[in-house]
């Protein structure tokens, strides 16, 4: 049993069946919980219908009080409730206050599944056999994170499968953004009684295609709006990393962290290299890379630990397990207050990081890189797990 769980024991005592709706407030004390969480969402909020097909929010919480919620546009996680080491609830992903600013404003990635293909191909284009297939280019010359109208921006079937539990649904139509093969894909969610977000992807296909799916939550383990996240501490399970060029594509290389500001082997703040003039961090304006998991050590379940993050103030610690061979460091290099987050409060530089895990960026032209092909008839899985506890 983890520190997180020792301090929630008695919380509260009935735990809530089923989705229910919340009440915008900064504080919002459920009547079934005995739990307070701030700034929680109101489900009016997140509520549109287009065409046939309805957006909702969709709650889950575990025993100890734990929440997360979703728009099943983007399948987005917009909350994520969990306490500090006095107990206090907080939100510590980044978000918007309504469905609308989701789907007017610029396009972003806050909470999002990222496909058919997470981070960047380089040039937009890759071959499978002797068939070469051009993708939308929406990142200069290069396709990032599924393209022009990815995975974020389509409506999906969610399924409430229990109290603690949604998965979301939906085929994605051969050359959709250029990609081969009509793609079945199904995400589900697990808030479990060990305190973790546990997220299983599944997706198969009728042609040969490549699928590297991730979710794009951006973390500030103060709370959303709460200052920037330099003071974060972060360890990354990881003693090599895929340098990259102008563009932020691997040049192809897999190369020691020994010595650069992309060691992360002992943990460290995350400013303490931030502003080294190492030419990995000047072309990608800080922290945007991706790095090679080590492969051990693992978690109950088999998966490898691929990132652990404390902070000091609010005493919050997130480990990240992941049954992929890389994870994506971003510090939140591109925020620029343009967005305001559920709280009001300016999405600033730095005001969160990201923890993507993946296959390696432009896997598809890189034969050196783990394979991203699927088959038809095979079925592509892969877990990640992101688990909270109280730090030492």
């Amino acid at each position: 049993m983890n520190k997180l769980i020792y301090l929630l024991i008695g919380a509260f005592s009935l735990l809530v069946i089923g989705c229910k709706n919340s009440t915008n407030s900064e504080k919002t004390t459920s009547a079934e919980t005995k739990i307070t969480y701030e700034n929680e969402i109101d489900s009016e909020d997140f509520s549109k219908i287009i065409g046939e097909d309805s957006i909702q929010l969709y709650t889950i919480i575990n025993k100890h009080g734990l929440k997360a919620d979703f728009t099943n546009y983007g399948q987005r996680l917009i909350a994520l409730h969990v306490p500090d080491k006095n107990g206090k609830m907080e939100d510590i992903v980044l978000g918007l206050p309504t469905i609308d600013d989701y789907m007017k404003g610029p396009k972003n990635n806050f909470g999002a599944v990222i496909g058919r293909y997470g981070n960047r191909i380089g040039k937009g284009k890759f071959s499978i056999d002797d068939n070469e297939y051009q993708l939308a280019l929406n990142n200069g010359e290069n396709h990032l994170h599924g393209g022009l109208v990815g995975f974020e921006s389509v409506i999906w079937k969610g399924t409430m499968l229990a109290s603690n539990k949604v998965s979301f649904s939906r085929v994605s139509p051969h050359m959709e953004e250029g990609y081969p093969g009509n793609l079945d894909v199904t995400v589900t969610y697990t808030m479990t009684d060990e305190n973790e977000l546990k997220i299983v992807y599944l997706a198969t296909t009728d042609q040969t295609t490549v699928v590297n799916l991730t979710n794009h939550s951006y973390f500030n383990l103060k709370g959303e709006g709460k200052g920037d996240v330099n003071d974060h501490i972060m360890l990354i399970n990881a003693s090599a990393y895929t340098p990259v060029d102008a563009g932020l594509i691997p040049i192809g290389t897999i190369e020691s962290v020994d010595g650069t500001p992309l060691d992360f082997t002992q943990p460290k703040p995350l400013i303490e290299d931030l502003n080294s003039t190492h030419e990995q961090m000047t072309l990608g304006g800080g922290y945007d890379h991706n790095f090679v998991l080590n492969k051990t050590p693992t978690n109950k379940e088999g998966l490898v630990l691929a990132a652990k993050v404390t902070e000091p103030t609010s005493g919050r610690a997130m480990e990240v397990y992941t049954s992929k061979p890389g994870v994506q460091l971003y510090g939140g290099n591109f925020l620029n207050g343009s967005t305001k987050g559920k709280n009001g409060e300016p999405h600033e530089k730095h005001g969160a990081f990201c923890l993507e895990t993946q296959y390696f960026p432009d896997s598809p032209n890189k034969p050196n890189f783990p394979s991203t092909l699927l088959e038809p008839g095979e079925t592509y899985k892969s877990t990640t797990v992101y688990k909270f506890d109280i730090a030492d």
